[in-house]
């Protein structure tokens, strides 16, 4: 079975919700990221979104931005992105992954070559951030022919025909930004409660709120109107820029905690 379906199929069974965490890939030692993915999957995570750097992350705020910076200096690429994401599978096999990456990353390799080495890597899905709806059949075409999931991402101002469009290409789950703007802990998330409920009408793939997401109550809030589950990227993100060692695990596997409390709604 797809492993996203199989991880909302046994949340639903549950009656809870999912909690996603993001992390850069290649910011830090490549046993630095996989301390960090043990301490996240010990702690609750039910899937992992993997960011590949890109010297442009127009999505994303200050806190990822850094994390990309340091990614990059770092003289993380592609292929070390790869590397590190079939680690990532070969540790957990069943543990559902996707990548959030960028259009030029994706075209600059071809985009055949590109969903077929995520594949081989193990990821189950792709999410390229820059690409609207509209234009996502060429990339559609490629993840078809590879069995990696298509995510796209609505917007809180994204229109009846936009979402029908979402809800007939997303296929691994649906990325619902909980505001406009970039991503970012320090900006309290929202709730597109309309966007939510016309995607479940539209039978949409599973919503997952994103941007934002930093606390018990935003991860309830997201369940309460309507998600499957929640994104956690800058909050955890920032815990690793402030802290080393043991002390960034336990801070980090602390925030997991908090965040899973609120799987529940």
């Amino acid at each position: 079975m797809n492993r996203y379906r199989q991880i909302f199929q046994q949340a639903s069974q549950q009656k809870r919700g999912i909690l996603v965490p993001f992390l850069m890939l290649g910011d830090g030692s490549l046993e630095q990221i996989l301390a960090w993915v043990d301490m996240l999957v010990e702690n609750g995570a039910d899937a992992l979104e993997l960011g590949m750097p890109f010297s442009d992350p127009v999505a994303d705020g200050p806190v990822i931005q850094a994390a990309t910076i340091r990614a990059l200096q770092a003289g993380t690429t592609p292929d070390s992105c790869f590397d590190i994401i079939s680690q990532i599978r070969t540790n957990y096999p069943d543990l559902a992954m996707g990548l959030l990456t960028y259009a030029n990353l994706v075209v600059a390799r071809g985009l055949g070559e590109f969903y077929n080495d995520a594949q081989k890597a193990g990821l189950d899905s792709i999410l390229i951030a820059d690409i609207p709806v509209h234009a996502i059949l060429p990339f559609k075409t490629e993840a078809e022919k590879t069995a990696v999931d298509v995510v796209l991402i609505a917007t809180p101002n994204a229109t009846e025909k936009q979402l029908q469009s979402i809800a007939c290409h997303s296929t691994g789950y649906t990325y619902v930004v909980s505001r406009s703007g970039v991503t970012g802990a320090d900006k309290k998330s929202g709730i597109p409660k309309d966007i939510i409920s016309q995607l479940t009408e539209l039978n949409a793939a599973p919503a997952l709120l994103g941007f934002g997401i930093s606390t018990e109550q935003d991860v309830r809030n997201a369940i309460q109107a309507g998600c499957s589950g929640a994104i956690c990227g800058s909050a955890l993100v920032s815990i690793q820029q402030k802290f080393n060692g043991t002390e960034r695990l336990e801070k980090g596997a602390q925030l997991m905690n908090e965040l899973c409390r609120g799987l529940n709604g």
